[in-house]
């Protein structure tokens, strides 16, 4: 009886492949895991940016709302029973297209408004009359989390149930905080420019109110020749390295230091640097 031969296999050659390979025996650890990652990444299997991509899921899963979230003194709330006019008012200034409501107590949050959903609202304000808005008709539910929420526990529900902010608050029940669905991402692909951000090729992006959005990674004498100031380098060779020394600690958003008559506020930071300044008189 004649037996017939199976081909050769070919040899397996890309990322997918190795990875089964490698796999094959089960890494004991995630540090192993990691290392097989990075094993990966020099035998060009994977590039740089996939490689920390991947780093940043497996993060996630060691991190906790408390880690990411933007913390309760920075928050810009909306106060349910304010007037229009004055809602507008922080919602323009602010910028930002998300807001937690609250009643009179500040932990009693009511729902996130979405900017966008006011649109509508405004304009049937504007028909019948001002006196006719509340606020109450266009905020929807808030989802609530605690500060030990894990992130990828977090960006499941965000998926699942579609928001993209959620309020975070203690073992007490009182507010901590938010966190939303881009802070989340940010922890695995890195920044997430958004339409606030400087360009791409730009530095330093001037506004319409005088002030300037500057990139923290702005070389200190461009900074310099733009704003008219002789910062001297000090061992530093960015604007940042400058802010970060006055603050003498890693600030959050919203915070502000005055250098030599400039006001300085923290637009963007990560956990380890900081992304955007915006600079005033």
């Amino acid at each position: 009886m004649s037996v017939t031969q199976q081909p050769p296999a070919e040899p397996r050659t890309g990322l997918r492949e190795w990875l089964f390979d490698r796999f094959s025996g089960q890494p004991e650890d995630r540090a192993e895991l990691k290392e097989m990652l990075h094993t990966a990444a020099q035998r060009n299997l994977m590039d740089d940016e996939a490689l920390n991509i991947s780093l940043g899921a497996l993060q996630i899963a060691d991190m906790q709302a408390r880690d990411i979230m933007v913390p309760r003194s920075q928050l810009v709330c909306l106060e349910a029973a304010k007037p229009l006019d004055e809602l507008l008012e922080v919602i323009i200034e602010s910028r930002h297209s998300r807001f937690p409501v609250v009643g009179d107590d500040p932990d009693d949050v009511k729902g996130i408004l979405h900017a966008k959903d006011l649109l509508p609202m405004l304009h049937n304000a504007n028909q019948r009359g001002k006196a006719d808005f509340d606020l109450k008709d266009c905020i929807r539910p808030p989802h609530i989390i605690p500060e030990s929420k894990r992130l990828n526990v977090l960006l499941g529900e965000f998926r699942q149930t579609r928001n993209h902010m959620a309020v975070v608050v203690d073992e007490y029940g009182h507010v901590s905080g938010a966190a939303t669905i881009e802070d989340v991402l940010e922890q695995i692909v890195g920044e997430i420019e958004d339409e606030h951000d400087v360009d791409e090729d730009s530095l330093i992006s001037p506004l319409n109110d005088g002030a300037c959005n500057v990139k923290a990674t702005t070389p200190i004498e461009d900074f310099n020749a733009h704003f008219g100031v002789n910062f001297p380098d000090g061992g530093f060779d960015t604007i940042g390295g400058i802010v970060l020394n006055a603050f003498g600690r890693m600030p959050s958003r919203g915070d502000t230091v005055a250098i030599d008559g400039l006001n300085f506020e923290v637009l963007a930071a990560e956990s380890r640097r900081l992304r955007l300044i915006r600079v005033s008189d």
